[in-house]
């Protein structure tokens, strides 16, 4: 395992490094997270990632890291708890934290993200949106003065809106999914560029599109459901060619592009299995892509440079006939629609 440093913090970081959405009630089971958590540090893996609003990940997570010796960079996020969740509630986000390091098993939390701070319709957490404060920022700066956290982080899903965030130059670590992987590059336009100018630690999620990219789904790409744009049918087809012409796996491609991203701090992977992370390692241990593949993959991203205003985040390859446009016109939560004036 090759080891990267995550930017200004100077920590050194597994090339790839283990999302723990699935080490929850929202996967197989303990005995298998058990033993992907177990071989992923065998492997090298140092950097581990959970958040309270992944299910009960934190509590998983920290009940198979107690057993385990090895130094470990752990990351955790404030966001979900408790219910009901105020995220402009000093007393709530620090007594979250106290039970994050409980459930965790860790005196000290390594980098300390603030999750989603790009969708205030989920968490709004900013009180002054142009200048990113809210009371959350004297929360992060008091918990880093006593030593309860050693970096603060954004973990986020957009485009302006989180690279507005990091331009407020608050923070030293940026976690950004679904919007960099092989097909999808949003995050290139803004994301990315505002991080490396302020040397933030950059943590690619979601690089397998939460599956999208995971496998293939070449009969279900060439029905074309609704949903699926031209543009990104095309994309996906022409992809499938390149693989085949390449002789990888979908999921070996899109690993070693990410890490092929000298940006990049850490790629995680948010496997279900033992399985799972020893093929990841296998894949990134062959090294970033070679310029011609490279340049390929460039060439077929640029089919589709931006997500068509219909397509779901998560692409529903599983259930292709289950999502039927993007919802209701003029209805987010919380908007009233009145009258023209």
């Amino acid at each position: 395992m090759r080891f990267r440093t995550l930017g200004k913090t100077g920590l050194q970081v597994s090339e790839l490094g283990f999302g723990s959405l699935f080490t929850s009630l929202l996967g197989p089971g303990f005995a298998d997270s058990k033993q992907a958590v177990h071989r992923a540090v065998d492997l090298g893996i140092n950097f581990f990632d959970t958040a309270p609003a992944y299910a009960n990940s934190e509590e998983v997570l920290g009940q198979i890291l107690a057993d385990i010796k090895a130094p470990l960079i752990v990351s955790t996020k404030l966001g979900g708890r408790p219910q009901s969740f105020d995220p402009r509630n000093p007393q709530q986000l620090k007594a979250s934290v106290q039970e994050s390091l409980r459930l965790l098993h860790r005196e000290v939390i390594d980098v300390l993200f603030v999750h989603e701070p790009d969708r205030p319709l989920q968490y709004d957490w900013w009180s002054d949106p142009e200048a990113v404060y809210g009371p959350v920022i004297d929360v992060l700066e008091d918990l880093k003065r006593t030593g309860t956290i050693r970096f603060t982080g954004l973990g986020g899903t957009t485009c302006s809106e989180l690279a507005h965030c990091i331009r407020s130059n608050r923070f030293d670590v940026v976690l950004t999914a679904f919007n960099y992987s092989a097909l999808f590059r949003e995050a290139t336009h803004e994301v990315l560029p505002a991080a490396r100018e302020r040397q933030m630690g950059i943590v690619l999620g979601s690089v397998l599109q939460q599956g999208g990219l995971g496998r293939r789904y070449d009969d279900v790409v060439r029905a074309k459901p609704a949903w699926l744009a031209e543009a990104r049918q095309r994309q996906f087809l022409a992809f499938y060619q390149l693989l085949d012409d390449a002789g990888m796996s979908i999921v070996e491609l899109c690993l070693r592009f990410a890490i092929s991203n000298p940006d990049a701090g850490t790629v995680l992977i948010g496997p279900k299995t033992a399985q799972q992370v020893a093929d990841a390692v296998a894949a990134v241990a062959k090294g970033p892509l070679s310029a011609d593949v490279t340049a390929q993959v460039d060439r077929i991203a640029a089919l589709a440079p931006y997500r068509p205003f219909e397509e779901p985040m998560i692409l529903p390859f599983n259930n292709p006939k289950g999502y039927w446009g993007p919802g209701m016109a003029n209805l987010g939560a919380g908007v009233k629609v009145g009258k023209l004036q």
